[in-house]
């Protein structure tokens, strides 16, 4: 995929989506070894919460990887009292790494 496409994809959706404190924007990253997702409140500026596939196990696949992430980023966030989420995938295509994330996202317990 072109870089370009990708970044004007982000910049399409970072304009139509704003996270706030009671619902904060959850950011996916993607590099070639893990995924990253990262709870952001734009009004204060400050994330929230961060997790990376590479914190926990490093068994299974990559998209395994990423249902971990998912699954454990959705336990923190209902420690901290969130409940609901703006999902922003960063101009990354809804499949793959980033569908398997945002279904973990939904099992446990955030809704978007």
């Amino acid at each position: 995929m072109d870089i370009k496409v990708r970044y004007n994809r982000k910049r399409r959706g970072r304009a139509k989506i704003r996270g706030t404190g009671r619902c904060p924007r959850a950011v996916v990253y993607r590099s070639n070894r893990e995924t990253g997702l990262q709870l952001v409140d734009d009004d204060a500026g400050i994330t929230l919460l961060a997790v990376t596939s590479g914190t926990g196990d490093k068994k299974g696949s990559k998209t395994d990887q990423a249902a971990e992430a998912g699954k454990e980023m959705a336990n923190k966030a209902k420690q901290k009292g969130i409940k609901k989420i703006v999902f922003d995938r960063g101009g990354y295509r809804y499949h793959g790494r980033v569908k398997v994330l945002a279904e973990a996202l939904r099992k446990g317990g955030l809704e978007f």
